[in-house]
């Protein structure tokens, strides 16, 4: 922890559980709760649900309630979750907030207001935006600074809403030149910033925790490929951590790159974790050379997805 920060209450590797379809689109609770235990079993030391990895964009909101209910049941505190609760609707992701408190959620995760190319907040909607859904919400806030929503939020402007709204204190940065943005925002929130966060699939893993990143939300095909290195680099471990990074990082590239979303449940699926790894419709399925790469490089580097279930 840098000097000047507080204790975070949490760091480390928390992997996105992908949303788990049948053939049909619907929702498959049995994979669902097993790529759940995968995740857990293959040391990530949290999980995140319902984020945009997770598709729930694609989801109605009473799927969102039973994945809700399905995976804090099954969970059933193993690990901290961290829950997605983004709208545009400040009322809306306040109470999907406070929904996610009363399961169970250690912190929810929440992107500024945006719909489409062009409906924004302003920068002081934003700020009002955060404040409301902070009003009586007993759990941390990270803020999700990613470029799908298409708005600028200068680190500034993310340290003085820290200083100005204490819940919002984890910082989830996955824009262009993240560790940059990092340093700035430790540099000027000092200790209101409890979590300085990487994302973006950990294609800027090793750069962020250099930044001082201590914590990172991460996919759900390899995390036992990915808890190790930020262990080992929060531990004092940073030669450990950066051979880690890179016996790992065509594996994180080629996510990241070439298939997206759809890597962790390509994996899960090459495993016999669960049974179907579409996406929903209009996503395209991943193309099977794709595939057979994915599969190939996970299998060189002996990923446990590849052999848990067996």
């Amino acid at each position: 922890m840098r000097s000047g920060q507080r204790k975070a209450r949490y760091t480390g590797a928390f992997s996105v559980a992908p949303t788990i379809f049948d053939e049909r689109g619907e929702l498959d609770l049995d994979g669902q709760k097993r790529c759940i235990d995968f995740i857990i079993e293959a040391g990530a030391d949290g999980l995140c649900i319902l984020a945009n990895y997770s598709e729930q964009f694609a989801l109605s909101d009473r799927e969102r309630e039973i994945l809700t209910a399905t995976i804090f049941e099954h969970v059933a505190g193993r690990v901290p979750v961290i829950a997605t609760t983004s709208h545009f609707s400040s009322q809306i992701c306040a109470e999907r907030s406070k929904r996610a408190a009363q399961a169970g959620a250690a912190m929810v995760m929440i992107m500024p207001p945006y719909h489409g190319a062009t409906i924004r907040a302003s920068e002081s909607g934003v700020g009002e935006f955060y404040r409301r859904v902070a009003d009586g919400l007993d759990i941390p806030i990270m803020l999700q600074d990613a470029p799908m929503s298409g708005t600028p939020l200068s680190a500034a402007f993310l340290a003085q809403l820290a200083h100005d709204v204490p819940a919002v204190c984890y910082f989830k940065i996955e824009v262009a030149q993240s560790a940059g943005k990092l340093r700035e925002l430790i540099r000027l929130g000092g200790d209101a910033i409890e979590g300085p966060w990487d994302g973006e699939e950990a294609i800027t893993l090793f750069a962020d925790l250099e930044a001082g990143a201590t914590g990172g939300i991460l996919g759900a095909g390899y995390p036992d490929g990915l808890q190790p290195i930020i262990r080992d680099y929060l531990a004092g471990n940073r030669e450990q951590a950066m051979r880690g990074y890179e016996r790992w990082l065509p594996l994180i590239n080629y996510e990241n790159r070439q298939c997206g979303l759809l890597a962790s449940k390509a994996l899960m699926k090459a495993g016999g974790i669960i049974r179907c790894d579409m996406a929903r419709h209009p996503i395209p399925a991943l193309h099977p050379a794709t595939e057979a790469g994915l599969i190939e490089i996970a299998r060189n580097l002996d990923a446990m997805v590849l052999r848990w279930a067996h």
